[in-house]
């Protein structure tokens, strides 16, 4: 189901004036573009974006201001149209009165703002992408290794909550335990949080609920992490194939990005912080352009070749 955002959110987030059309303020913003109507104004409605937030700015009301009466009754009612949440004047200007009448008419709020237009739209843009951004709960742990988000999953029991704890005394910083919250921007980039109710805590069976910030301090911790790299915990199968030279990349999809995932097989003797913290590093230098075991195999067929040459 798409997400809405009600324009009496924006109203009261952004504390703008109502101006008119106060009877539609239920009305729904659907996408987090912006726009402003300037070839509008000029008459031009072939390809206009109705759906959007309408911004009118200095430029806007300028040129309306040049045009006859009924040029300005004619384009501000057809700006006034069916699909548009709601229209907002910036800088504090006056609303042409041709707009108040055709946005009580149709029921669409417009709405003013001190602030300048440019900057208006910034946040207005902003606050949006994050209101109406896909988004999914994951059972995991979310910790910042070394500058690299990874999330860490695994099934019930595995030991991924003590493997942050681990990450977290050798320095590294929790960003949510259990249930990561996952928005995905869109430049298609994943961001985990933790929920509000369960922030900073880490979950230890045995031990309990322990407050990571209160025992660590508050470089332990951080609210917000993009996503790189999900490790995937998983009791080790005797008969199963792991990956031993790390040439081929799996991914994972989470919403509708795709991650690189690693999968780690665990039993007694491993150290999973220090493996996880190795994953870090080496998915770094990939991102560098350095890969150990693409250069390992390439050594390894010009040795193979060479011995060959030799043997003939």
């Amino acid at each position: 189901m798409a997400k809405k955002v009600k324009v009496s959110q924006l109203v009261q987030h952004f504390s703008l004036e109502i101006i008119s059309g106060e009877d539609g303020l239920k009305r729904s913003i659907t996408v987090d573009d912006l726009y402003r109507p300037g070839l509008e104004m000029a008459g031009y409605f072939d390809y206009h974006p109705s759906e959007r937030v309408q911004l009118l700015g200095k430029t806007e009301l300028t040129f309306l201001s040049t045009l006859s009466t009924e040029e300005r009754k004619y384009r501000l009612a057809q700006l006034c149209h069916d699909d548009t949440p709601c229209i907002i004047i910036t800088r504090g200007m006056e609303a042409p009165a041709e707009l108040i009448e055709h946005s009580n008419t149709a029921q669409i709020p417009v709405l003013r703002s001190n602030t300048a237009t440019t900057i208006l739209f910034s946040r207005i843009t902003d606050f949006l992408e994050k209101k109406l951004a896909p988004t999914a709960t994951i059972h995991g742990v979310l910790v910042d290794v070394y500058g690299v988000g990874m999330l860490i999953t695994g099934g019930s029991g595995i030991g991924k909550s003590e493997t942050a704890l681990e990450l977290v005394k050798r320095g590294h910083r929790l960003v949510a335990d259990d249930a990561v919250e996952i928005r995905q921007t869109s430049d298609n980039q994943l961001h985990g949080s933790a929920p509000e109710l369960i922030r900073h805590l880490l979950e230890i069976r045995g031990l309990g609920i322990i407050n990571v910030m209160t025992l660590f301090g508050a470089g332990a911790v951080r609210n917000t992490k993009r996503i790189s790299l999900v490790i995937k915990l998983e009791n080790w199968q005797q008969d199963k194939q792991y990956d031993r030279l790390g040439l081929d990349e799996e991914k994972t999809r989470i919403i509708d990005t795709d991650v690189t995932l690693v999968t780690v097989p665990v039993r007694p003797g491993r150290n999973l912080a220090v493996i996880i913290e190795v994953a870090a590093m080496n998915f770094r230098l990939k991102r560098m352009g350095y890969n150990a075991a693409l250069q390992f195999t390439n050594k390894l067929t010009e040795t193979i070749a060479e011995d060959a040459d030799d043997y003939d």
